[in-house]
């Protein structure tokens, strides 16, 4: 029996790669879409992923499903699912800023929208949070512009930036800002800030662990005692923050947080969830970020704002009430800033503003099993 051809791109977004497709072009129904996509990536408990487009790797192991918006307001429909590294598994629950990214060329690519003018200004709707941001990007005759100067970490060389404005990040997956109710929170006898500002994520004293914070993560990642009381700590913060029994879930993300190294806010090692990432998530670095401005937050006093000309309470950010943050991870940084509502009595974060970069890297078909899905239907044209 034939394979089953489906339409998709493969496109670089910030420092991550997923492989992008037309809601379209997939199953209706949960159960098969979800035996197509982990084929679609080699996800069945192979860490190598040899039997798919997987990239052996959290940051390569990425899937975006597109759609023309059905929300007032919006352009674009973006789900996110995160394909899990040797887990026969997929998880829909969180978000991703940096496949975020190229949602927009994919949507002009594939022709899901059309564009006119030099910039496009699309308004995306994230359906896995139910929150919404704003991408403005260039364009040369209605297609992406691919090329320019823009310069991320985790990326070699240059491309043309792509604006990311997140609105109402605050409790995309959680509720709240502070799902626990609470700044700071103690488990296992280790103080904690839990956090969701678009990812929700546990933020942790690196020196509480005897650690410096700096080590790379090969070392971390060796560290069986270290992972052990991290996991143990990530399941009670999880039901604290309203997750439930998040042992089949990759978050709440645990970030351990030290004193910055290289003249930034913060320095980061962050687990995603069991695993330490060569860098931080997008929405991860908001979170961060965020939780460093509270200022009885279990790390508040590890951010070092001087290094970037700003108070932490924001009482010196600009008139527009904007606070940048360099937040530091193993292979570089990321540039975060936050705009506050300085009229308001407690801290209110009102957007999230990010650079990244995209581009398209293959299109064509990728092939799946036919017992696994049989569509002769499927959009003939491609992609």
């Amino acid at each position: 029996m034939a394979q089953t051809a489906i339409p998709f791109m493969q496109i670089r977004g910030g420092s991550s790669k997923g492989v992008f497709f037309r809601k379209s072009d997939l199953p209706a129904d949960a159960a098969t879409r979800d035996a197509v996509l982990r084929w679609v990536m080699g996800a069945y408990g192979d860490p190598r992923q040899i039997d798919g487009l997987g990239g052996a790797n959290p940051l390569t192991s990425k899937i975006a499903v597109v759609s023309p918006s059905a929300q007032d307001g919006c352009d674009i429909d973006y789900e996110f699912i995160q394909a899990m590294v040797g887990e026969d598994r997929l998880d829909g629950t969180p978000n991703c800023g940096n496949i975020l990214a190229g949602v927009g060329a994919f949507a002009l690519e594939a022709g899901i929208i059309s564009a006119a003018g030099p910039t496009a200004e699309l308004s995306i709707f994230m359906t896995n949070s139910g929150k919404i941001c704003d991408l403005s990007f260039a364009l040369e005759q209605g297609r992406p512009v691919y090329e320019g100067a823009a310069e991320i970490n985790g990326v070699m060389g240059s491309a043309a930036p792509v604006m990311c404005r997140y609105h109402d990040l605050a409790g995309a997956l959680c509720g709240s800002l502070l799902p626990t109710g609470t700044v700071c929170d103690e488990f296992d006898g280790v103080r904690v800030t839990c956090i969701d500002n678009g990812m929700p994520v546990v933020c942790l004293r690196a020196e509480d662990f005897g650690l410096t914070g700096y080590e790379p993560p090969e070392a971390l990642n060796q560290n069986e005692v270290l992972k052990s009381r991290l996991e143990s700590i990530r399941l009670q913060a999880g039901r604290a923050m309203g997750l439930g029994d998040v042992t089949e879930k990759s978050v709440p993300k645990m970030s351990l947080i030290a004193r910055p190294e290289a003249g930034g806010a913060v320095c980061t090692r962050t687990f995603i969830p069991k695993v330490c990432h060569q860098a931080i998530g997008v929405l991860g670095a908001v979170s961060v970020a965020t939780a460093c401005l509270f200022e009885n937050s279990a790390v508040y006093d590890l951010a070092t704002p001087l290094d970037m000309g700003v108070d932490m309470t924001g009482d010196t950010a600009d008139d527009a009430g904007l606070i940048p943050m360099r937040i530091e991870h193993p292979t570089g940084f990321f540039d975060v800033e936050l705009e506050v509502d300085k009229a308001a009595s407690e801290l209110t974060i009102l957007r999230a503003g990010l650079l990244r970069t995209a581009r398209l890297i293959s299109r064509g078909e990728v092939y799946i099993p036919a017992h696994i899905w049989t569509n002769s239907e499927i959009n003939k044209e491609g992609l």
